[in-house]
């Protein structure tokens, strides 16, 4: 196999490679993280799919911008028969409760509540320890 063939090959293996370490890297808690705060929101019935979607990727985008969160994952509810009473959910990962309060009172987070806390109709949020 000659040269060019050789790394022709290698370098979508390895852009695959870091790509999978980006993304387990930004959904595996810390293994010194011991507070998950989980956000339920329920969009109001008027929400536009551009709402929605603004919302979820704005959240998502915070995981980025605010550095006590450790981990972030997040998405759409799933109805199995009904079931869900919220419309889309959000799973932090904090190192300490202090980490949460300094998220809380963060100028992003406050930022993302008054762009989008319009299009919600009740949102539930559960702070609790990770059992290690």
């Amino acid at each position: 196999m000659n040269k060019k063939k050789f790394f022709g090959y290698i370098k979508p293996v390895f852009g695959l490679c870091v790509f999978m370490l980006i993304i387990y890297g930004a959904y595996t808690p810390s293994q010194n993280a011991e507070i998950q705060k989980i956000v339920c929101i329920k969009f109001k019935a008027d929400a536009s799919a551009a709402d929605i979607e603004r919302h979820m990727n704005e959240f998502a985008q915070l995981r980025r911008e605010i550095h006590q969160m450790v981990a972030y994952s997040g998405g759409k509810t799933l109805s199995v028969a009904g079931s869900s009473e919220y419309d889309a959910m959000h799973y932090l990962t904090f190192r300490t409760k202090d980490d949460i309060l300094t998220f809380q009172n963060h100028p992003k987070y406050q930022e993302f509540v008054k762009n989008n806390q319009a299009s919600w109709e009740k949102e539930l949020v559960i702070d609790a320890s990770i059992a290690k």
